[in-house]
């Protein structure tokens, strides 16, 4: 018995890890990171995504392992629904912030007798405020986080039921899974912020068409999940 609840741990450890990689908590964190300069601010942003992740789960299953009540499918597929939104939010104010607070255009030098025109951006000065808010910053990703625990809840609670007997263990197991979505997305999110990092001081142009990638591509996964769930409930 004790074994077998020690692999059912480290199963919940390992699938943690790989939680981190689903498509949407990805894109969602890109649009997050793709503000930061800063490899290790942008690090902890994954952390705290994690981190707000588990503590819904947390919560969730104080109630569901306590009660031994189950989450209905359809509500389930309602909290994936908010996700969808969120993503599509997500990917609107990156787009908002790539083409509001900055201005592109041609300019036109002459150092005779030569004349080249090139791209130029005027930078909002309120971009370039460098003063560091730890708290305020970690904020967004900690909510984000709590919002893709709900959403992923349904499906964890089921199997957590169906597998462990004992509540604590239960709960326990809900930790090293979150744990392991923690370890993940620290991981995931460094590595994803550095095509931001190395392009934002010398590259701003190139900066900037990345950081609209990632908001495109936040809106669009967006919209095809919640297109894919409103076919599912049979409201389209």
């Amino acid at each position: 018995m004790e074994s077998s609840l020690f692999a059912a741990f480290g199963l919940g450890l390992l699938l943690g890890i790989q939680h981190a990689l689903d498509p949407d908590h990805l894109i969602a964190v890109s649009t997050i990171v793709s503000e930061q300069k800063n490899f290790k601010w942008a690090s902890l942003i994954g952390a705290f995504w994690g981190l707000g992740h588990t503590t819904t789960l947390f919560l969730v299953g104080l109630v569901v392992i306590g009660l031994r009540v189950s989450i209905p499918p359809r509500l389930g597929s309602g909290l994936e629904l908010i996700v969808a939104l969120m993503l599509v939010l997500l990917g609107i104010n990156v787009l908002r912030k790539s083409f509001g607070a900055e201005r592109v255009h041609l300019h036109t030098h002459s150092h005779n007798p030569e004349t080249h025109t090139h791209f130029h951006v005027h930078e909002n000065p309120q971009l370039n405020h460098h003063h560091k808010h730890p708290l305020n910053a970690m904020r967004r990703p900690f909510i984000v986080g709590m919002v893709h625990g709900l959403a992923g809840s349904a499906a964890l609670m089921l199997l957590v039921l169906s597998t462990i007997e004992s509540p604590l263990s239960g709960l326990l197991y809900i930790v090293i899974f979150g744990l392991g979505s923690v370890g993940g997305m620290l991981l995931l999110s460094g590595i994803i912020s550095l095509p931001f990092i190395l392009t934002a001081q010398r590259f701003t142009l190139m900066n900037r068409w990345i950081r609209v990638f990632a908001g495109v591509a936040s809106v669009g996964f967006g919209l095809f999940l919640g297109w894919q769930i409103a076919s599912e409930l049979g409201w389209i």
